[in-house]
């Protein structure tokens, strides 16, 4: 449940809130409450407001601000973190998230803050107008797609507050979509000064990387499926309704930044509940395999993390296979909350539907609904590392001999076309060509899929450690910035750190620097301060060079 708090009417709520606290401190002390009785979301929630109106200086609120919720994290200990984004004279503020930490009591103890600028416009009228903002936002679009004829350009703008970049400012945000020569979706998000005109930042919209079923990638693998009439429906009801449709190789209308859907409008029917045949010729292969993926990445979160679905509210997502023409790419997105697989070129990659792909596009959906890392600089390497290293997790979580776990991205959908064994290497990001090993103050200028080598190899260093080692029969080598040797603390520790700084202390502006002090914060919740695994984080950073 997402609450809206008006700073603007604390004085009239503070009473209110005082007789909740006090009632609830009266329930925490009767001789019938249960000690290990965990706080339910509604009364973080309230919680958290109570220390929003006691914490209003600390935490920059003023009477011209509101605040929302994005997410609530519960710990077994009954320690409550909830999640706000925050407005401005009702604009959306940029880097205005913060995160409320309260103790079992609900008492407050501290806040992690995207920004600590102080928010505060002489105006809030442009003097750029939104139509000029949509061609600045469409200029841009053209720009990263040289060579490239592209249909039903469009762009719409809206007005937000920009505290990711220095000094609060009044910018225009803008989506400009398109479609390349061949029908395929291009979006590209710009960040204008509403004042000047001059772009502050840009990043591409979609976020990408590269009964039973027969699958392209995965074999023979199990699904549970909805049996309508005398017809079998590839639809899960045991997560969350989530189905898998065919997109019949056509491509989203998108109409002032505004995407219709045109596939697909119904779920892959099938007689005898034996999905595919394993060849791409049955086009119900590719959908087995996003099906698979989208299970084994449910069951991932919730078995692993405790979170049920991506939104972490029970509610499943959709696939759509066959998207677009010869479409080399995959991507989630969140107006759909929707996976879309290309069928792939053939010669660069073959169909995009492979389970650690399916695990990494659905972990942008988590993150968006948690950090909400920008996708842009170093914020944008840890998105998309942090899709890599989860979506890997998944792989190793499937335990599936017919793509067993590794720390190679990708690998199954790459042709010999491509050049390299897979889309990316953990354990040496530069490997692939362009991603960075360690890190150094260009990183952040870098395209995100290729700063992401940083955290990623972080991570492997993390899980495996340090220098030449055999696993699952993937050689690996792993070297380290400062020379040192690295001992690793498994798999399953690194996904319980990551997805714990990700959700409670990651922001949407965090970088290198503040990863580090988000998963040592992790590992001290979850080992202790000073422990082996405590320890393991910040060797494992220094080897990256992030100090």
């Amino acid at each position: 449940m997402s609450r809206t708090r008006h700073i603007r009417g604390s004085r009239l709520a503070t009473a209110g809130i005082a007789a909740t606290t006090a009632t609830l401190l009266a329930a925490a002390l009767s001789p019938a409450a249960h000690a290990d009785a965990r706080p339910s979301r509604a009364t973080a929630i309230e919680n958290a407001a109570s220390a929003l109106l006691a914490q209003a200086a600390d935490l920059g609120l003023t009477p011209t601000q509101d605040t929302s919720v994005r997410d609530v994290i519960v710990d077994k200990d009954g320690v409550q973190h909830v999640r706000y984004d925050r407005t401005y004279r009702q604009l959306p503020v940029l880097g205005g998230d913060f995160v409320v930490h309260l103790a079992p009591d609900g008492s407050y103890r501290s806040a992690n803050r995207a920004t600590r600028n102080r928010i505060s416009l002489s105006s809030v009228t442009p003097a750029v107008s939104a139509p000029k903002a949509a061609d600045l936002a469409a200029n841009a679009l053209r720009a990263v797609n040289l060579g490239e004829t592209l249909k039903k350009l469009s762009a719409k703008p809206q007005l937000v507050v920009d505290a990711l970049h220095g000094t609060p400012k009044l910018a225009w945000r803008t989506n400009a979509v398109a479609q390349d020569s061949l029908g395929n979706p291009v979006a590209r998000t710009v960040l204008t000064d509403a004042r000047t005109g001059a772009q502050i930042d840009a990043w591409d919209s979609i976020e990408t990387a590269t009964g039973d079923g027969k699958s392209l990638y995965g074999g023979t693998v199990p699904l549970e499926t909805t049996l309508s009439g005398s017809t079998y429906q590839l639809k899960d009801a045991t997560r969350g309704n989530t189905y898998t449709g065919d997109a019949a190789n056509k491509t989203d209308l998108c109409i002032l930044s505004i995407c219709f859907s045109r596939a697909p409008s119904t779920v892959f029917t099938d007689a005898d509940n034996h999905w595919g045949t394993g060849t791409a010729s049955d086009r119900a292969s590719a959908a087995v395999d996003a099906q698979y993926g989208t299970n084994e990445t449910w069951d991932y979160y919730k078995n692993v993390h405790g979170r049920t679905g991506i939104a972490g509210d029970g509610k499943g997502s959709y696939n759509r296979v066959h998207y677009g023409n010869n479409y080399n790419n995959a991507f989630w997105d969140d107006n759909c909350f929707c996976m879309t697989y290309g069928d792939g070129d053939g010669t660069t990659f073959g169909p995009l539907v492979a389970l650690d792909v399916a695990g990494h596009e659905m972990s942008h959906g988590v993150t968006s609904s948690t950090a909400g890392l920008t996708y842009s600089g170093e914020s944008g390497g840890l998105n998309e590392a942090t899709s890599d290293v989860l979506g890997t997790l998944v792989e190793w979580y499937a335990n599936n001999p017919s793509d067993p776990g590794d720390y190679l991205i990708g690998e199954k959908i790459v042709r010999s076309g491509f050049g390299a064994a897979a889309l990316r290497f953990m354990d040496k990001p530069s490997k692939d060509g362009s991603s960075a090993d360690y890190w150094s103050s260009s990183v952040g200028n870098l395209d995100v899929h290729y700063s992401s080598g940083v955290a990623n190899h972080f991570a492997y260093l993390l899980a495996e450690g340090s220098g030449p080692k055999t696993i699952n029969g993937v050689s690996y080598d792993s070297p380290t910035h400062n020379g040192a040797t690295v001992t690793g603390i498994g798999r399953d520790k690194l996904g319980k750190i990551w997805y714990r700084a990700l959700t409670v202390y990651m922001t949407s502006s965090t970088n290198y620097a503040g990863a580090r002090t988000a998963t040592l914060n992790a590992a001290k919740d979850l080992y202790g301060n000073g422990s082996a695994e405590y320890n393991a984080v910040a060797a494992a950073w220094t080897a990256v060079n992030v100090n």
